[in-house]
This record gives structure tokens, C-alpha cells and sequence, in this order.
């Protein structure tokens, strides 16, 4: 009876708060920072992994680095792909609102529900190398239903057909709902271009896909936090295993991946426990997957 006490609430706060988040709703504490876990999928009939990767909420970047051996466009029917629905929390300190990791481009959205801490993750589209998306710490100043664009000069300089406004309907690429930050223009936004969801693509905007948007546009009100950041390395434990996650990103061509690691496995105390085989391996491939790198043989 007393088993049955401690468990009624939980399972009731589960069942009747959680839903109403939709699909994908991680619960996570300070000391676990591991979400999700690695899958395989076969493809069926002429399936890309584009289309894979938005079937299971991934961007391109994060299906293709997780599959360097597979052609993106035709993998071929019946091949095994590497659904890389893993992933290590951003290190910011404080996970509240939404944060943003450019270098594996994917957002996550923390909040808390009667104690218990959630988090949902998003593949996102962020600037390319000539208009990249600023890192700070902003807020969601406006929320906007089928928004017009009001196309920006330095666009319409390169692009002279474009008129000033774009109003709502297919033809706008913001799609059906945009979040305003408190910088300039920045927008997080939907798109009439999903396949580009998981690259280098916009003029410093967040793209997410149409289905991701709508659903964040629900959740997050305005005022709450945005914090965007640059880690292609990220350290994380679960379950007392050490797990480190490593992102191609051009844009931080200079850093240095092996000290950077050691720093951030030294910052969490870990570092004696670490096993160096694992850690090159890891950093050698880059394939933006967490993998154990703990000195003992893991039970997984």
C-alpha cells in the first residue's frame, strides 16, 4: 500500500501534465545532463535522409554526421541509419528558457512542471558564414501569428525583385509564427524551406520546422530567456558515466578540441576517470553523438 502512496502523484503529475507539452518531453536533473538515446532505422522505398531527419527531429548536420558513410539523397532501401536522438544539455550554468547551440544547431526549451524539470529539443537553421547568428543573452520581446516579412535593405540590395513586405502564405519564409528577440531583427521562426532546417542557411535567424514552431509558439511566453551560445564540445555524465558529444563547426576552426575537453572535464572533476583512447576516437570523428569516455568498460 505505501508503494502504491508514493506513486499515485507521479504518475498522475505524468499523465496529466506532461502530454500537454506534445512528443519529446525529456526530464533531466543537474546531475544527469545526458538526454535521450541513440536508435537505428532502416529506409524504406526512395526515403532520403532529409526526410528521415525531420521524421525523427533532426536536422541535416546531425543525420549526416552521424552517417558519413551513407549518401544523403539515396542511402539506399533497406540500409541501417544512425538516428542520433542523443544529446548533451548546453553547459550555461542556469537552465531556464531557451537555449541555443549553434555549433550542433538545436535548441532546447527548460521549464518545470510541479518539481519535475523538463526539457524539449528542437533542430534549428541558423545564419550562414557571412551573417552569423549573434551569441548573448536576449528575450522573446514579441510573439507574432502569421508574421509579414519586412525584407531588410542589405537583402533587397542583393535581391532588387524582393518588394519591401512579404505578407503572410507560402510564399513568406518565416512561415506561420515568429518569436522576436531583444536584437535588432533576430527572429526565431518557422520556414517554407524544411530542408534547411540543420544548416548554415539564414541571415542570422533561428529556422525551425513548421511542426517544432508552432509548438514552441504555444509553450514559451514572452519575456523568457533566450541564450545562445558555441559549444562544439560538450562534457555530460549519466548514470556515474562519462559522456563527451563533438560538433564539426567551421566557425570555431581554431579551437583547440583536445584542451578545450580536457578543460571542461577538469572544470566538472572528472578527468582522472576519463579513458584517452575513447576521448581521440571521439574527437577524431565528430560524429555530434554523446559516447562514454569513462576509463572503465562501460555495461551498456
Amino acid at each position: 500500500m505505501r508503494i502504491k502512496i508514493f506513486f499515485i502523484p507521479v504518475f498522475f503529475v505524468l499523465i496529466f501534465t506532461v502530454p500537454s507539452l506534445g512528443a519529446g518531453a525529456y526530464s533531466y536533473n543537474d546531475d544527469n545532463a545526458v538526454i535521450g538515446l541513440t536508435k537505428t532505422y532502416k529506409v524504406k522505398d526512395n526515403e532520403s535522409l532529409i526526410e528521415i531527419a525531420r521524421k525523427f527531429g533532426l536536422g541535416y548536420n546531425e543525420i549526416v554526421d552521424a552517417n558519413p558513410d551513407l549518401d544523403a539523397f539515396v542511402p539506399g532501401v533497406g540500409m541501417s541509419v544512425k538516428i542520433p536522438t542523443s544529446w548533451i544539455l548546453p553547459d550555461v550554468g542556469v537552465y531556464d528558457g531557451i537555449v541555443i547551440n549553434l555549433s550542433e544547431m538545436r535548441l532546447y526549451y527548460f521549464l518545470e512542471i510541479k518539481g519535475i524539470k523538463l526539457v524539449k529539443t528542437f533542430p534549428v537553421g541558423i545564419g550562414s558564414e557571412l551573417n552569423n547568428t549573434p551569441v548573448g543573452r536576449f528575450k522573446i520581446v514579441k510573439k507574432t501569428v502569421n508574421p509579414s516579412w519586412y525584407v531588410p535593405e542589405s537583402i533587397r540590395k542583393k535581391k532588387s525583385w524582393l518588394p519591401k513586405v512579404i505578407p503572410p502564405g507560402s510564399g513568406n519564409p518565416l512561415g506561420s509564427y515568429a518569436l522576436k528577440l531583444s536584437l535588432g531583427d533576430i527572429l526565431i521562426h518557422g520556414t517554407n524551406r524544411p530542408w534547411s532546417i540543420g544548416r548554415k542557411a539564414t541571415h542570422g535567424c533561428i529556422r525551425m520546422y513548421p511542426e517544432n514552431i508552432s509548438e514552441l509558439f504555444r509553450l514559451v511566453p514572452e519575456g523568457a530567456e533566450v541564450n545562445i551560445v558555441q559549444q562544439p564540445v560538450k562534457v555530460g555524465i549519466r548514470n556515474d558515466k562519462i559522456y563527451i558529444e563533438v560538433h564539426k563547426d567551421k566557425h570555431e576552426k581554431n579551437t583547440d578540441y583536445f584542451n578545450e575537453t580536457i578543460h571542461l572535464l577538469n572544470m566538472k572533476n572528472v578527468l582522472k576517470n576519463i579513458n584517452l583512447e575513447k576521448l581521440h576516437q571521439a574527437l577524431q570523428e565528430k560524429n555530434g553523438i554523446p559516447v562514454e569516455i569513462s576509463n572503465w568498460v562501460s555495461r551498456n
